[in-house]
């Protein structure tokens, strides 16, 4: 205990000392560019004794700036905002005045206009400076967001005598994205994670759940958020009616989706009342949204989701951390990925181009302004809230789910969590923390890299068409690529992938390790006796590939050596997927009921002494299909509430148990019944998220 109070004094005591000697150099730099302004007597003074002069009124201006500021301010609360802004200069100037004057022998002078300016030089560089040194320091932000705090309680609304107390509990549903149960059990063991073995060991429980066949983002979290992920086969597939490849993460994608989920439940979504949806593929329904995909396809005003990045970065203290860190996790990224390329890691993927930006993006930038928002959630009482983290599964698929990349990141994750808790102790009304994730992640070479082919040429073999000599990749459908050019408000609607031409070619897309092939000139579903009368030697070349697990091809699921089971003869499929665990072909039978099935769904091998598969994208660490870990995510809840139930399978399950908790804290949310209510996420209103002066925790080492 000693050792960690002399550790954070002695913290404080060197940054203070390096803000002095900063602002020291200033007013030195200053008094020799600026003609009103000296540091030396009349009769000229030394190197040393000019020095000691602009210490000497560095520190009075720094400690009067502290002392006398914050009255100052109070003092001045009810002075109009532009009057303020305007006396805010030349209070500062006289507080500069007052500390030259304070020098001994008169040696420091200067004019009350250029006062002004030296003020304002010298209270800008201070400010950085302390900004910059304080990117560790998690006391100076409990410091900060106790106050705000304190801030927001005084100007909300009582609800009676009792005030806030008599506030419901409030729901944070946290989502650490990709992370499985498996990968949390284990952090937490090791350490890595002490905020969440604290948890374990006390207040919380966790549990095991089951994604669906299509163990990705896009089909978990619609599930999650809005009850249903019916119609969804994989991160991207192909409609015949329409003509278009649907992505899950491209916006105007994500936003039908949402608008079908809803006109399915005729239910607005998990967060209806009250709610704030940050960080997500969808909005669950949320007045409240910042960063959210499927909104994020709006031009102009209408679009507010991206107005949490100018909200958060309209504070320069978070401009200046979130810089830093930005700038530390990209030169982490390029370091990690050649020291894996000189010591020859195996399996590996290109971590080149703009990936290292991207990572950066992902593990600091959204990570810090979703916290944020999340943290100006709790401290405005908001009933219910969900945001999505998304740093582990973003470094998981470049550098695998396992070993030191990620080991750094879930680390980090926890401090966010650390500090959200800390929050929640001083939020105008209690809130009971819900962790989950979407899906875990499975290792393993990729299918190219293994078999020095993509499933497309492998297709096109198949098919008898030409074949091109040098294999190309499969381009990562990562959510954070996506997410940056959200933020930048870059087209990312269009591209040549995303209407293919009707004709006899398949069109090959992948999702991790599950991939669908369609044949656009073929109405409707392809029969296996169509498929085979068109293409004799596609299915069988597919079924006996090494790589290739299993084929799902109009209710019959085909395997190596000739082996068939039809989903609707009992037992057959269960025996003939047994390797891939329970459920996979309870699984595998509710997606053949989908209308935008593919003509053919492919799932890799896989191999369950090493849990590994072959994605057929570039990530060696993947998700979106069936086998190991990426099936298996979490869900942790406090005690406080009753139990999920046993066994649950399946995104929409897990909405009825998010729904169930939410009765439990504050009655039941209430549906969607009058007509005259829009669904579609374009007709909800969006609003900035109310923490755009709240510092978040800086995660850069």
């Amino acid at each position: 205990m000693w050792r960690g109070r002399w550790r954070t004094t002695g913290g404080a005591l060197v940054r203070v000392i390096l803000v002095w000697a900063v602002s020291t150099l200033t007013m030195l730099a200053l008094a020799g560019i600026l003609p009103d302004f000296r540091l030396q007597s009349g009769d000229g003074d030394s190197i040393t004794q000019i020095g000691l002069t602009a210490a000497w009124g560095a520190g009075a201006f720094g400690l009067l700036s502290a002392l006398v500021w914050p009255v100052l301010v109070r003092a001045l609360l009810l002075v109009p905002a532009l009057v303020l802004g305007l006396l805010v200069f030349f209070l500062n100037g006289s507080l500069l005045l007052l500390a030259l004057s304070l020098i001994p022998s008169g040696r420091g002078q200067v004019a009350p206009e250029t006062a002004v300016v030296v003020a304002a030089v010298m209270s800008a560089v201070a400010s950085a400076t302390s900004t910059a040194l304080a990117v560790r320091d998690d006391e100076a932000y409990r410091r900060r967001l106790y106050r705000l705090a304190d801030r927001r309680r005084r100007r909300r609304p009582q609800r009676g005598a009792s005030g806030a107390g008599e506030s419901p509990p409030g729901m944070l549903f946290l989502q650490l994205d990709g992370v499985g149960y498996e990968a949390l059990r284990h952090a937490a063991g090791r350490g890595l994670m002490p905020t969440v073995a604290g948890w374990l060991d006390g207040s919380h429980r966790i549990a095991s759940w089951r994604t669906d066949w299509s163990s990705q983002t896009g089909a978990s979290q619609l599930g999650i958020l809005h009850g249903s992920n019916f119609d969804v086969p994989a991160f991207r597939w192909y409609e015949k009616d329409t003509g278009e490849v649907v992505v899950c993460n491209r916006p105007t994608s994500a936003a039908e989706l949402q608008r079908r989920a809803v006109a399915r439940t005729r239910d607005g979504g998990l967060l209806t009342l009250d709610g704030a949806s940050r960080g997500n593929l969808f909005s669950g329904g949320a007045d409240q949204l910042a960063l959210v995909l499927s909104v994020s396809a709006r031009r102009g005003r209408a679009n507010r989701s991206r107005a949490g990045y100018f909200a958060y970065f309209s504070d320069p203290a978070n401009a200046v951390r979130t810089a830093l860190s930005f700038v530390a996790e990209a030169a982490r990224e390029i370091g990690q990925s050649l020291r894996a390329r000189l010591a020859r890691e195996r399996p590996r993927v290109s971590r080149g181009g703009m990936y290292p930006l991207i990572r950066a993006f992902a593990t600091v930038v959204e990570r810090d302004v979703v916290v944020a928002a999340v943290i100006g959630d709790m401290l405005a009482g908001r009933a219910a809230v969900y945001a999505d983290l998304v740093a582990y599964d973003e470094v998981a698929h470049h550098s695998g789910p396992h070993g030191r990349d990620t080991d750094r990141v879930l680390a980090r994750l926890d401090r966010s969590l650390a500090l959200l808790a800390r929050v929640a102790e001083h939020a105008p009304r209690e809130y009971r923390i819900v962790l989950l994730s979407d899906h875990g992640q499975s290792p393993g070479e990729t299918f190219l890299g293994r078999y020095g082919l993509t499933l497309k040429d492998l297709v096109r073999a198949g098919c008898g068409l030409p074949v091109s000599r040098r294999a190309g990749r499969t381009r990562s459908g990562a959510e954070a690529r996506t997410a940056v050019l959200a933020a930048l408000h870059r087209p990312v609607e269009e591209d040549a992938e995303a209407h293919p031409e009707r004709g006899p070619d398949p069109v090959v897309l992948a999702s991790g390790n599950l991939g669908l092939i369609s044949f656009p000139d073929v109405p409707g579903r392809a029969s296996r006796e169509r498929i085979e009368r068109a293409h004799p030697a596609l299915l069988a070349t597919l079924a006996n590939h090494p790589g290739i697990g299993f084929l799902l091809v109009d209710g019959e699921v085909l395997g190596p050596d000739g082996t068939v089971a039809r989903l609707d003869d009992p037992g057959a499929a269960e025996e003939l997927l047994a390797r891939y665990g329970p459920g996979a072909a309870q699984a595998v039978r509710r997606t053949d009921a989908f209308p935008h099935v593919a003509d053919v769904m492919v799932n890799s091998a896989y191999d369950p002494r090493t849990g590994s598969v072959h994605a057929f994208e570039e990530q060696i660490g993947s998700h979106g299909g069936l086998g190991g870990e990426q099936g298996h995510p979490f869900l942790m809840w406090p005690v406080l509430l009753s139990e999920p139930g046993q066994d649950l399978v399946g995104a929409e399950a897990v909405h009825e148990v998010l729904r169930r908790w939410l009765r439990e804290a504050d009655g039941p949310q209430l549906p969607l019944t009058a007509p005259a209510e829009d669904p579609r996420p374009e007709a909800r209103s969006s609003g900035a998220f109310p923490s755009a002066g709240v510092p978040v925790q800086d995660e850069s080492t």
